[in-house]
């Protein structure tokens, strides 16, 4: 374990006070079909989309829908004056705003969920900030007036590449800059006192104490390890007094794939579980469960359902009591970074860059439609594989509904956790469905 030098890059501050315009919506019922009244949803769920149509050409909006009856509104949230690109979502812990990621000019976009507006500043511009780079990984701290994210390839003067930026809700500026290598993933603890960045070190997990930003302490701790090998994602324990650290391994260049322990009040590493893959995973009381791609050939030998892949992937399940993996159950490939646990104990696993497959059937051989989204019942270790292909965006259970919304191939499915199949009723958003967020 050793100590960085301090190198926090303090940026300039203006004040601007978060405040909200007025709704800009298109009224007309999408594709002629009545919609959802917008005056008497109760679940609101939003879906990012960058080629929503206007007129002859397309604009970038939020999607409203009634996740109570699966019902599309007619109106839109424009956001189209800051985020050009709108994609990644990001809910505000109390519910009240959402960060709208925009990959085209890396600006981050305030939006009133209230309202369905995007907020503004008092000086009557709209409520945003831009990034020094592209972001995948960017979270809010339970004050809801901080934010970080981490974008990998900023610029530092006379370092690597990387910083974890400090967001300013309030004033809607980067606060600071934290140089981290590389930094890429994040993982912030329940009570927010600790933030672990995740870049190019293979070996190397930072810890960052956000109460130190701003001071004469470096926030930064590097806990270097030969336990870690390409650690890419972490959940914290109930009482955040160890994070579960999840080594990519092979999958990112490295040798095996683990999940190393790491005591938050000593930032001590250790003891490792063995795994097959993972790259993401999901924390449900002792139970971690952890999804990535396996190494090697022909690594769907054995699978169920059969496919004519070659290439898998794997979820584990993990009891962290026993400290050993319990099960294990073949998915689709690619890379792993979406994991929700819908109604029913159904897990929902989706990747990028998969295998796709479309083949069809030929006498008595059926066919077979196979993209990047995967479904676990927990109870029994089963997987279901939808017949739909294309990289997974966004997935969001709907509570207290056996339903959960999967943004696939840039389509807006909704799954019925009883069946694990699309149910009856669909909503079609028109354009490119990017991301999925209840806000209620």
């Amino acid at each position: 374990m050793r100590q960085t030098a301090f190198a926090i890059l303090a940026l300039g501050a203006a004040t601007a006070v978060l405040v909200s315009c007025g709704n800009n919506y298109n009224n007309n019922p999408i594709g002629g079909t009545p919609g959802a009244n917008p005056a008497t949803i109760k679940v609101h769920v939003f879906v990012s989309n960058p080629l929503f149509p206007n007129g002859n050409s397309t604009a970038p909006v939020l999607n409203v829908v009634d996740g109570q009856s699966d019902l599309l509104s007619p109106a839109v949230i424009s956001v189209g004056a800051t985020s050009s690109n709108p994609g990644l979502m990001v809910l505000f812990p109390n519910k009240r705003f959402t960060l709208v990621f925009s990959a085209a000019n890396n600006s981050l976009t305030v939006v009133n969920n209230a309202h369905q507006s995007v907020a503004q500043t008092s000086g009557g511009t709209s409520a945003s900030i831009t990034l020094p780079g592209f972001s995948e990984s960017i979270v809010v701290a339970p004050d809801n007036v901080t934010g970080f994210a981490a974008v990998p390839n900023a610029t530092v003067t006379g370092q690597s590449p990387g910083v974890v930026d400090v967001l300013d809700l309030a004033n809607d500026v980067i606060s600071a800059a934290i140089p981290v290598p590389g930094a890429r993933y994040l993982a912030q603890s329940h009570n927010g006192n600790r933030l672990l960045a995740f870049g190019s070190r293979p070996d190397t997990v930072t810890v960052l104490a956000p109460s130190s930003v701003g001071t004469s302490t470096d926030p930064r701790t590097d806990v270097q390890s030969a336990l870690f090998d390409h650690p890419v994602w972490a959940a914290f324990s109930n009482d955040d007094s160890t994070a579960y650290i999840l080594n990519c391994g092979a999958e990112c260049g490295g040798t095996a794939a683990s999940i190393t322990l790491l005591d938050m009040n000593s930032n001590l590493p250790g003891p490792t579980i063995p795994i097959d893959a993972g790259t993401t995973g999901l924390l449900a009381g002792n139970i971690l469960y952890v999804a990535g791609t396996k190494p090697g050939a022909n690594t769907c030998a054995g699978s169920s359902p059969t496919t004519l892949a070659t290439t898998c992937g794997e979820v584990s399940t993990v009891d962290l009591g026993l400290m050993t993996v319990t099960a294990t159950a073949t998915i689709t490939d690619g890379y792993h970074n979406h994991i929700e646990m819908g109604a029913n104990n159904r897990l929902f696993i989706g990747a990028r860059t998969c295998t796709n497959i479309r083949a069809p059937s030929s006498g008595s051989t059926p066919g077979e439609i196979r993209g990047c989204l995967s479904i676990l019942n927990t109870s029994t270790s089963t997987v279901v594989v939808p017949p739909l292909q294309g990289d997974v965006t966004g997935i969001q259970p709907i509570n207290r509904r056996n339903v959960v919304y999967v943004i696939q191939n840039g389509e807006l499915g909704i799954y019925d956790t009883t069946t694990d199949k699309l149910q009856t009723t669909q909503v079609d958003i028109i354009g490119q469905a990017v991301d999925v967020k209840e806000v209620d």
